[in-house]
């Protein structure tokens, strides 16, 4: 049996299967094929889009069964045997009977091929003499068919190899490849060139045939050398031009000069031609850029397509800049960022030597050849870093919390991993191989320079930044010196010369005459000189000085903003939560006003969703005045739902995201929009139950209504209007491979996005009680965020999303099921249903407070345990309790201990007390004998005696309560488990670090397994 068979097919799939197959696309592609596998992957998703759920063996295995039956049957029939039949065969014949024959040509070295006019003649051009038309109407756009991605694959034709030899022919793709070991972008930009041509090849096919291809011409072109003429190949010419340093004039000359280019080779755009580069690698091709250190030209970092768009402007713009202001040869400062040896800084080193060698301005025909594409590996090296992004990044650095965690930190994957998103924050893209490998440049070059200068007594030499990153490595605080322009760089400036910046390029020119008046040349002349540059510069200096400061102050606002309920940095590293950079732009985006809406991206029942071309990474989620039941069998208008319905989602969108689940949610546009990451959905609807209602009854037949779920039920829904949303097992979904922004559905995936939903529906419904209110189910729907590539919750959660009993009584139910339940929609029976929605949208925006107070209040026994005590205080903040220091010794002075003690249960406040008391620990029990509150333990232990002074916590007398925890983390916990009894605000963030915590666990067992941690 053809491995994929299994579960029979029904007609309707059969139908469904013949739709797709009888696609002119589709039929060309599978005549003549052997490796068929990306096709029939490519024809299983597109029958799960029809909702039928067949993997791609199954596919293939039906796919060839009826072709056989077919076959069977047509011979009989030709033979005379009309009795013999099929079903669908005459939907066959119209498919089967259209398939092109090959002729095979005879070549001159006697091998076989089709020819051109074959090759590209349509696999339906006999429909004109007379055959019946396709059973099933083929869809006029051509399929994008995906490729299995190995190095072989499918034979590549003649046009193929001739569109792969003339990319291949453009200098640029030549210098690249020369001397390059790790190519896998370069062969991308082939492959993705190629595709412009209509040749579908992944990377490392493109690859795998350019390794052939030159392997067989060196072998043959050794057998010439060596007087051996028998052997051949074809192309051999067009090789030789490429690879002997030839001509393509000569290579027009070859014996493939018959054969013409395919049409479409004219009307695809040349090498110079913007290139789209497929995949997510998370590398960006990029623009070498020469750095401000040289103070030549500042080009930034711009994508191939936006060079060839501005080619024009840029010859033009720049002509008119050099003539006018006659810029001249000038000595360029190299400072020794420039011309370290590192690998970073390399890609610069030949055109700075380009232009330090040109006599008079830059040839303009040489601007442009400056734009180089380079790649970056896996080393951490790239291209070069700009003064902005060292300054960026030594911003970062200074910050002492990361100064502690690198500090002894061996494995510091995860400390650079949120130093690279802080610099995304700022717009400066880097991964956290390069900050790691500039952040040791740094340390290097500072600590060479520093031993050179003491053992050498060369005070002379200098390096860029060298007093900031004095001040973190002595530390020291770091002035704002740094953030302006560096002592030493001012310094190495002649007093003749001032440094102008001319647009983009920072190139220094004349400026003196021109712009101070002239002294008279007396005998302090030069002293007044002097005097005047200083004070010009220094003007200019504080100018830019807080300028920056400003900057960066916004910058660190921003980045408060999308990280107030950050999980514990720096207890956790491995749980940082990575914010997208378009969170931080949408911190920035205009008003509502003056928003500018792209197109549309999708279009729901409920809602439309339009890209922000001024957020990159984000949509607006824009609501609509409609209501639906029964997926959209009864619609009608309701005046005001959109903003009720945005309302309703902006504060539980913010409740969770505040708990510290992820989620899409930016942040409310207007009163019937609001702004989200741009996510791809995972069309499952997942659905938590704690009581049984509804379809579940429909479904499960024998369960009464009102049956509870403990723990809650889960369900999933695979969305497809046209089938009634059928129900899925979490094989099922496992089974369908689903993949999103890159990343693939599988078990992992499934199991956080089951653990999420439990969470959140635990959240809510906790959130609920205090408006003693029964959620009874609820529906969500996860997407994976396009940028950071992580599964995180989407959509939207309104009043259509839950079920909501006040008082857990049915009768008084407030959710969208009151509108399923008319019998007649009437303007009165809407109004009716209005009411409900608006009291929810009112009750909705209490679950962001809470009534329940409480505080801790940590009794120490001397301020030598201040730092102890500060980690406790800190972890009480991110559970969003306040927490108070005192001390006190119960020793040397129990009587004011008490009164402590007397001063805080007199307020009523519900509090926590932690005594932290090292040696012996008179405090917690004391405490805990004299007050009903709760105490905890928390000493700090020391490393001489703490096996000893530990007893002191831990044996009590008896009638003492009074547990000890050693970690000031586990205390402030301790404390928050016993407030979030009743405070829900509280219970949601115990209850998304407990879910962070698994699912970090979860993607490292993940990774552990593929061997990619």
């Amino acid at each position: 049996m053809e491995s994929g068979a299994g579960k029979h097919w029904t007609e309707e799939e059969v139908k469904a299967l013949l739709s797709i197959w009888s696609e002119k696309s589709i039929r060309k592609q599978l005549h003549g094929t052997l490796r068929n596998k990306g096709i029939f992957i490519y024809i299983a998703k597109r029958l799960q889009e029809l909702g039928v759920c067949r993997d791609w063996k199954q596919c293939r295995a039906k796919y060839k069964n009826l072709k056989y039956e077919y076959r069977t049957v047509k011979y009989a029939r030709n033979s005379g045997d009309a009795t013999k039949t099929m079903k669908f065969f005459h939907d066959l014949d119209a498919i089967l009977r259209c398939e092109p024959v090959a002729h095979l040509a005879t070549e001159g070295n006697g091998r076989c091929s089709a020819t051109e006019e074959q090759l590209n003649a349509s696999p339906t051009a006999d429909s004109s003499q007379g055959n019946p038309p396709p059973a099933v109407e083929a869809s006029k756009t051509p399929a994008f068919i995906p490729t299995v991605a190995n190095e072989g694959g499918k034979h590549w034709t003649v046009n193929e190899v001739r569109a792969l030899i003339h990319i291949w022919s453009d200098k640029n793709i030549q210098q690249q490849l020369e001397g390059t070991v790790r190519n896998k972008r370069i062969f991308e930009q082939v492959a993705a060139r190629l595709q412009k041509f209509g040749i579908d090849r992944d990377w490392k096919q493109c690859r795998t045939k350019y390794k052939n291809l030159k392997h067989e011409y060196k072998s043959i072109k050794n057998g010439q050398d060596s007087g051996s003429t028998s052997r051949s190949m074809k192309f051999f010419n067009e090789l030789d031009a490429i690879l002997g340093h030839g001509t393509m004039e000569q290579a027009s000359k070859s014996d493939n000069e018959e054969s013409e280019r395919p049409p479409e080779w004219t009307n695809a755009k040349s090498g110079k031609d913007s290139i789209e580069i497929p995949g997510d690698t998370g590398e960006e091709d990029s623009v070498s850029n020469l750095s401000e250190d040289l103070q030549v030209a500042d080009i930034k970092k711009v994508s191939d397509s936006e060079i060839a768009e501005d080619e024009e402007d840029f010859s033009s713009s720049t002509l008119a800049a050099l003539e006018a202001t006659q810029i001249k040869k000038e000595t360029v400062d190299i400072d020794d960022d420039s011309i370290s040896s590192t690998s970073e800084d390399r890609s610069c080193t030949p055109l700075a030597k380009q232009i330090l060698e040109t006599d008079n301005r830059i040839p303009l025909e040489g601007a442009q050849n400056h734009f180089k594409v380079i790649t970056v590996n896996d080393t951490g090296a790239g291209k070069h870093w700009s003064d902005n992004e060292v300054r960026a990044l030594i911003n970062i650095w200074s910050d002492e919390k990361i100064q502690q965690m690198l500090e002894g930190a061996t494995r510091n994957k995860e400390i650079f991993e949120e130093i690279a998103r802080r610099l995304m924050k700022r717009g400066i893209d880097r991964d956290w191989k390069q900050c790691r490998t500039k952040y040791k440049n740094l340390k290097y070059e500072y600590r060479a320079l520093q031993k050179e200068n003491e053992h050498l007594g060369n005070p002379r030499r200098k390096m860029r930044f060298y007093d900031e990153v004095d001040c973190i490595l002595r530390r020291q605080p770091l002035g704002p010196s740094g953030w302006g322009c560096e002592s030493s760089s001012l310094l190495s400036v002649s007093v003749g010369d001032v440094t102008a910046n001319t647009g983009s390029l920072g190139i220094k020119r004349k400026t003196w005459n021109d712009e101070m008046s002239p002294i008279p040349l007396k005998k302090s002349a030069s002293e007044n000189t002097i005097f005047q540059f200083q004070k010009l510069l220094t003007e200019r200096v504080n100018t830019v000085t807080e300028g920056k400061k400003l900057l960066l102050e916004r910058l660190c606002k921003q980045e408060e903003m999308q990280d107030l309920n950050r999980t514990q940095l720096y207890a956790h590293p491995s749980a940082m939560q990575q914010v997208p950079v378009a969170a931080t732009v949408a911190a920035m985006a205009p008003a509502a006003s003056d928003l500018k809406l792209g197109k549309k991206v999708n279009e729901g029942k409920t809602k439309e969703v339009y890209e922000l071309p001024d957020i990159p990474g984000c949509v607006l989620m824009q609501s609509k005045d409609q209501i639906t039941a029964g997926n959209a069998a009864r619609k009608d208008r309701m005046e005001g739902k959109a903003a009720i319905s945005n309302t309703t989602t902006s504060c539980v969108f913010q409740l969770l995201q505040e708990a510290g689940i992820k989620t899409a949610f930016v942040r409310k546009q207007s009163d019937t929009a609001f702004i989200a990451a741009h996510c791809e959905m995972i069309p499952i609807e997942w659905v938590c139950r704690r009581i049984a209602t509804g379809s579940f009854l429909k479904r499960n037949p024998g369960v009464k209504e009102g049956y509870k779920f403990y723990p809650p039920k889960i369900e999933m829904f695979y969305k497809d209007d046209a089938n009634n949303d059928p129900q899925w097992s979490e094989e099922q979904l496992i089974e369908a491979k689903f993949s999103f922004a890159g990343l693939t559905i599988g078990k992992t995936e499934v199991d956080i996005m089951a653990r999420s939903t439990q969470a959140i529906f635990e959240i809510l419904e906790k959130s609920w009680q205090p408006q003693n209110c029964t959620l009874v189910d609820l529906k969500i729907e996860f997407g994976v965020n396009i940028l950071t590539k992580e599964i995180v919750l989407a959509d939207v959660i309104d009043n259509d999303s839950w079920r909501l009993w006040p008082s857990g009584d049915r009768s008084q139910q407030k959710d969208k099921q009151s509108y399923r339940d008319l019998k007649e929609v009437t303007p009165e029976a809407l109004q009716m249903v209005k009411r409900n929605f608006e009291w929810v949208a009112e009750r909705v925006e209490l679950l962001l407070k809470t009534k329940s107070q409480g505080r801790v209040v940590v009794l120490m026994g001397s301020t030598s345990d201040l730092s102890h005590c500060e980690k406790i205080k800190k972890a009480c903040t991110t559970f969003g309790i306040p927490c108070e220091l005192r001390v006190t010794s119960a020793h040397k002075g129990p009587d004011e201990t008490l009164r402590i003690k007397a001063e805080y249960e007199g307020d009523g406040i519900p509090t926590v007390f932690v005594a932290v008391a090292g040696r012996s620990n008179g405090l917690g029990p004391v405490m805990s004998g004299n007050t009903a509150y709760p105490v905890v333990n928390c000493p700090p232990l020391s490393s001489d005696w703490g096996a000893q002074d530990v007893w002191s916590s831990l044996r009590l007398p008896s009638g003492l309560g009074c547990p000890t925890t050693l970690s000031p983390e586990g205390a402030a916990q301790f404390a928050a488990q016993i407030f979030g009894l009743n405070n829900h605000l509280v219970w949601a963030k115990l209850q998304s670090n407990m879910l962070n915590t698994w699912i970090s666990l979860k993607q490292a067992d993940k990774k552990l397994r593929e061997c990619t941690l």
